[in-house]
């Protein structure tokens, strides 16, 4: 879609002008979304570190089979190569947002076990650097950790940069890895299903840990014409709040993504009736799935809208999942189709005629995509098709 019938009023609109995508479904985007949209799920046995061990109830993740470290460099390199296969050009000026919860964590692990390794990918700024120099960009960039929240936050900070006139171009890259690392982390925490996660489920038992990477480039409508890029959607509102309650699990109220959202409908100047469609965080937890529901309720009234989660397919990809989700929002948006929820069957009180097993069609141009994280972080766009 080409932005000749944009007005003047519009140049100030965030867009996304390009995406890229690399999960366990596959290198590209496109892989991604026929794979989502199939049904498929890339939850599967761990080959890449022992899981027989008793005190792992969990052996299953969404790993890319083929990933593997090339000397002393993290598989995080290998994976941020990919990505950029995907990508257009960038322009030299654009401001760079990385994302990341564990940057190089296997390197961090081959360090522990006294083996050789490079230091450097294991600092949160490694993926800045290796996306800075890929591209040649000016700006050194802004990493946020914040959890799984993390690449929301750097889209809705990169959106507000473009919207108050301090650039005309972000481009968002984010990524994470499975290792053993993050992998007994989140087993110690029993947060892990024995199963492949089952998003807003009655029998869900947990999340399914997941790796990939998302980049995006924003811009604002104006030099977005100048250009002649393409337009797969925009970025209207944002809102990110933190709910103070738990170092790891969420207020049961959902106050603090209630907050979230409310600010993303005020930024965006929408009203709650004018979402057609969520895309959750919907990990699988007990906690956070009933969370979300009564958050949503909460703001947006009883309406059935259209909710799904991917996770049931390429798992939770801790820094990257919200950047592969708004992508995957934008494209839902533009295909006014919304992917399955894989592994959903018996819906969970509150999610009855909302979320589905099966594709469900969107009748609106406006689409509400959220994620929470530990510490009590939550965070919400709205993008418009």
């Amino acid at each position: 879609m080409r932005f000749d019938n944009l007005k003047n009023e519009d140049s100030s609109r965030v867009v996304v002008s390009d995406a890229a995508a690399v999960t366990a479904l596959g290198n590209n985007l496109e892989s991604l979304w026929q794979g989502l949209m199939a049904g498929e799920s890339a939850i599967r046995p761990i080959t890449r570190f022992p899981v027989d061990q008793d005190h792992y109830k969990a052996k299953i993740a969404a790993h890319i089979n083929d990933l593997q470290p090339s000397g002393d460099r993290s598989m995080l390199q290998e994976l941020l190569e990919r990505l950029f296969l995907g990508m257009g050009p960038v322009p030299s000026d654009a401001a760079l947002m990385t994302a990341t919860v564990k940057s190089g964590a296997d390197n961090l692990e081959l360090f522990c076990r006294g083996k050789s390794a490079s230091f450097q990918d294991v600092l949160l700024s490694a993926v800045a650097d290796i996306v800075s120099a890929k591209f040649g960009l000016t700006s050194n960039g802004i990493c946020v950790s914040a959890s799984c929240a993390s690449s929301t936050i750097a889209v809705a900070h990169g959106a507000a940069l473009i919207e108050s006139g301090r650039t005309e171009a972000v481009l968002v890259c984010c990524g994470d890895l499975i290792t053993e690392y993050a992998f007994a982390g989140f087993s110690s925490l029993k947060a892990l299903s024995p199963f492949a996660c089952r998003p807003f489920d009655r029998d869900r038992k947990g999340l399914s840990l997941g790796e990939g990477a998302a980049a995006l480039l924003l811009m604002n409508a104006d030099r977005a014409r100048r250009e002649k890029r393409d337009r797969l959607g925009t970025v209207i509102g944002w809102g990110i709040a933190n709910d103070a309650t738990h170092i790891t699990a969420p207020a049961k109220s959902g106050r603090g993504l209630i907050q979230a959202v409310d600010q993303a409908l005020r930024s965006a100047h929408r009203k709650p009736e004018e979402i057609a469609a969520i895309s959750a965080h919907g990990t699988g937890t007990v906690y956070n799935d009933l969370m979300e529901l009564n958050a949503f309720r909460q703001v947006l009234g009883e309406r059935k809208l259209p909710m799904y989660s991917v996770k049931g397919a390429i798992g939770h990809t801790l820094g990257a999942a919200g950047g592969l989700e708004i992508i995957l929002g934008l494209r839902a948006l533009s295909n006014r189709m919304v992917p399955p929820t894989v592994g959903f069957s018996d819906p969970e009180k509150g999610a009855e005629g909302q979320v589905s097993s099966g594709p469900q069609a969107v009748s609106g141009d406006y689409l509400l995509t959220t994620n929470s994280g530990f510490g009590g972080v939550n965070a919400a766009l709205i993008l418009g098709r």
